[in-house]
């Protein structure tokens, strides 16, 4: 039964997850990644998961977009160029730090980003 729960949870963090993502273009991440530790998963295996997770819920996101003439091709070529470098250079550092340095970074780029938003 405890199994069945925690995949519940699991389930419903990914719910969440991928609401967020299709209702804001992205930023499923953010969210996955508190969800994930509240389902009893390290800081580092929910980073980790976050990344590979969001892979497939962008792809349905961006078909719905591109279907919706909300897509500018020169744009998604210039960022996803820089995405695909600091993509790979974040996931060589998240196996260099602790989990405590990383929820800490986690939670300033989180803070900051919502400071500026509101700004």
């Amino acid at each position: 039964m405890a199994a069945i729960k925690t995949i519940a949870k699991q389930c419903g963090a990914g719910l969440v997850t991928g609401a967020v993502n299709g209702l804001f273009g992205g930023g499923g991440g953010m969210v996955v990644v508190p969800l994930l530790q509240a389902c009893g998963r390290p800081p580092l295996v929910a980073h980790a998961t976050a990344i590979l997770i969001i892979l497939p819920v962008c792809m349905a996101s961006a078909v719905v977009y591109l279907f919706g003439g909300w897509f500018d091709a020169e744009l998604f070529l210039a960022v996803g160029l820089g995405v695909l470098a600091g993509g790979a250079a974040g996931a060589k550092l998240l196996g260099a730090i602790t989990p405590a340095a990383a929820t800490l970074v986690f939670a300033a780029v989180m803070f900051a980003a919502g400071v500026r938003m509101m700004l």
